[in-house]
């Protein structure tokens, strides 16, 4: 296992994009509302830890700058980056927040969801 915490979202994001490129047609397993039960409840624990995710992220550079180790490129300013930095992360957790709401909201009407499988082919394993 890598000991660079960034590789471990390389590897949420990899899981992402295969969920992506494999969910965007009905088949055999993926085809029933509890499918979109299971994904939707997956999302939502994903985006409830996005918070956390989103605050540890910065930890390098705000541990950079009150150790006053931080550099700008072209002479910029430190505090001034930061500055930039916290306000954006602040967002982003009020983003977050609000997606893992929205998202348990969805998995939420989904819950009572079923489907009429009269005529529909048995399977066949």
């Amino acid at each position: 296992m890598s000991r660079n915490p960034a590789r471990h979202l390389d590897k949420a994001a990899e899981s992402i994009r295969a969920f992506n490129h494999t969910s965007r047609t009905v088949v055999k397993d993926w085809q029933y509302p509890c499918d979109a039960y299971s994904a939707l409840g997956n999302l939502s624990y994903l985006a409830g830890m996005l918070e956390q995710a989103i605050e540890q992220s910065i930890v390098p550079a705000t541990h950079a700058h009150k150790e006053g180790r931080l550099r700008i490129d072209g002479g910029g300013d430190p505090d001034a980056k930061i500055d930039e930095l916290i306000a954006a992360r602040n967002d982003a957790t009020r983003a977050a927040e609000q997606l893992a709401a929205a998202i348990q909201r969805m998995r939420n009407a989904t819950s009572p969801m079923g489907m009429d499988t009269t005529g529909m082919p048995d399977d066949e394993d």
